[in-house]
C-alpha cells in the first residue's frame, strides 16, 4: 500500500508536467480517479443545471462509486503513464 501511495503521489506530480494538455474527457477521468482515490465515494450534492462544469465533474466522479481507493490510484497511475 505504501508503494502504491508513493507511486500515486508521483503520478499526481507528473500529471502537472505533461508535455501537452489532455482532452477534456481525459481531464474528467483524471479528476474522477483522483477524487475517488483521495476522498472515496461521492457524497456531495449534485450541482445545479446551470453549473455544467461542476455537473460533469460530479457525474464523472459519481460514475466510480463503489471502486476502492487502491483501484482508483492504480488506474490514475496507469492513465498518467499512458499520457507521458
Amino acid at each position: 500500500m505504501a508503494d502504491l501511495k508513493a507511486a500515486f503521489e508521483a503520478a499526481v506530480a507528473g500529471s502537472k508536467n505533461l508535455s501537452e494538455r489532455p482532452d477534456n474527457a481525459t481531464l474528467l477521468k483524471l479528476y474522477a480517479l483522483y477524487k475517488q482515490a483521495t476522498a472515496g465515494d461521492n457524497a456531495e450534492k449534485k450541482p445545479g443545471f446551470s453549473d455544467m462544469v461542476g455537473r460533469a465533474k460530479w457525474d464523472a466522479w459519481n460514475g466510480l462509486k463503489g471502486s476502492s481507493s487502491e483501484a482508483a490510484m492504480q488506474q490514475y497511475i496507469d492513465l498518467v503513464e499512458s499520457l507521458s
